[in-house]
């Protein structure tokens, strides 16, 4: 099993406007993505930081595993994503470690993703989601144009700045 990178830290959140307010208005983090994943019962709308990013996720209703977080300990920091090259080498080696997972085959995400989170009681306490990597994507992990256009943007004004 390889691990690639640290794919997102996720915060669960009870009202998405709310949270967005501090995320997004606050800080500047800007919305990349957001979705209703179905299969979890929850909306999600992740910000990029870097190569890594912050996921928000609010449940859609009373029923899954964010809202019984909510209801046990408030929001907060919910889980860690890890990005991994082949998610089934990776349930192959925590299986065969006596590793404890939340489900007994991988989820599709609305990204397309395939994902597997590993339980709290095998991980010291943390929920942990492994994410397997898109064919698409290099190992590198591009910036995507949008925001090398943003950055140079931003150069130039910072340039200009220090010219005056």
């Amino acid at each position: 099993m390889r691990i690639t990178r640290i794919n997102h830290l996720a915060v669960a959140v009870s009202d998405m406007d709310e949270a967005l307010r501090f995320w997004r208005d606050g800080l500047g983090l800007h919305v990349d993505h957001g979705a209703i994943e179905e299969g979890q019962g929850v909306e999600v709308a992740f910000m990029r930081v870097g190569e890594s990013a912050v996921e928000l996720v609010r449940p859609l209703g009373e029923e899954g595993g964010v809202a019984r977080f909510l209801e046990k300990r408030g929001g907060g920091i919910h889980h860690l994503c890890l990005e991994v090259e082949d998610l089934d080498a990776a349930i192959l080696r925590l299986r065969e470690l006596g590793m404890r997972l939340t489900s007994d085959e991988p989820y599709i995400n609305a990204s397309g993703r395939r994902l597997i989170f590993v339980h709290p009681a095998s991980s010291g306490g943390v929920l942990v989601e492994l994410y397997e990597a898109l064919a698409e994507e290099s190992v590198s992990h591009p910036v995507p144009q949008e925001h090398l256009r943003v950055e140079a943007d931003q150069r130039q004004i910072d340039e200009t700045d220090h010219r005056r």
